[in-house]
């Protein structure tokens, strides 16, 4: 594995880290940072995240990230998962 790639995968590593303790917290979840599969899906018979959640998942995103999401589509597809999230915001830190 060559230095580039695993730099990414320890940025990678730390945001995720980061994202589901602000969860984790922002969202009163009564689970341990351990026991958030990253690929479990966010609502439904996932976490059993609601609107009001996704609501506040947007505004975390924004306050704590520094990510505004372009359009329902995207927020869709990036709030399916912990990993998606992940993703977007990883993404649109390269873009920056």
């Amino acid at each position: 594995m060559n230095d580039a790639l695993r730099a990414r995968l320890a940025a990678r590593e730390a945001l995720l880290e980061q994202l589901v303790e602000v969860m984790i917290r922002d969202l009163d979840l009564d689970r341990e940072p351990d026991e958030i599969d990253p690929d479990t899906p966010l609502f439904a018979t996932g976490l059993g995240l609601d609107s009001v959640d996704a609501v506040e998942l947007l505004v975390m995103l924004e306050v704590d990230f520094g990510v505004k999401l372009d359009g329902e589509a995207e927020g869709r597809r990036a709030l399916r998962t912990v990993n998606g999230m992940v993703d977007l915001i990883l993404d649109r830190q390269e873009a920056a």
